[in-house]
């Protein structure tokens, strides 16, 4: 399946790599820019499918790089800023941003946002029914379920359900769950991660699915029949 292009416009380099590192692992194609002249240049080059646009960079901040994108293009344009006020969001979205996103945020919240969007612009090519084994999920519809029964899960639950799925047979420690899952700026114990998992196993009653790997953490496997 073909993947679609998303281009990040953020003058962090740090968040530049964690945004890469989160939207690669759901499946998209990502290009980087660390300002909007670099942003128009690779907008002029690659079929961009959406664009992550930081509002708080030098020269340019994001209001007049999506400006300048709103002249030209009609891609769908997520805005991620430490700024919550809701004068921001107002003129964000008046300017023809899609969505406002402020940070920290959590990754499984940016990629459903990013997913809705797509889906709204009807330009998502990504399966949304996964069927693993004994298990159906609907990523749009956030639903379960198990040899045919609805299971419910929580949040967190379902995205740690779906980051295995999306990593299926490899070996997760708990480290890198937290980031896909909680993000980067969680603070709390590793231990989250066992407890969330001895729940997310005795509600889907196929324990065997997830799968301990010690000394590493844990990895999503359907058995052999």
């Amino acid at each position: 399946m073909e993947k679609l292009n998303i281009l990040i416009i953020d003058d962090e380099e740090d968040m530049r790599h964690l945004l890469e590192m989160y939207l690669e692992n759901s499946g998209f194609r990502c290009f980087t820019a660390d300002d909007g002249q670099e942003g128009y240049a690779i907008l002029k080059e690659t079929p961009i499918s959406l664009i992550i646009l930081d509002i708080m960079m030098p020269d340019e901040d994001g209001f007049q790089v999506c400006t300048k994108i709103r002249e030209e293009y009609d891609v769908p344009i997520i805005f991620l800023s430490a700024k919550g006020e809701e004068w921001d969001k107002v003129k964000a979205l008046q300017l023809g941003g899609d969505d406002y996103i402020v940070k920290p945020f959590s990754p499984g919240e940016l990629i459903a946002r990013i997913h809705a969007i797509l889906r709204r612009a009807g330009i998502t090519k990504q399966d949304n029914h996964l069927h693993m084994g004994k298990i159906e999920m609907d990523r749009l519809a956030r639903s379960v379920r198990v040899d045919g029964e609805r299971i419910v899960l929580t949040l967190k639950e379902f995205e740690l359900l779906l980051c295995f799925i999306d990593h299926q047979s490899q070996a997760l420690s708990r480290e890198q769950l937290l980031d896909f899952v909680w993000g980067l700026d969680y603070i709390g114990s590793l231990r989250t991660v066992d407890t969330h998992i001895k729940t997310l196993r005795m509600k889907l009653g196929v324990a065997d699915y997830i799968q301990t790997v010690w000394g590493i953490g844990y990895k999503f496997e359907v058995p052999a029949k």
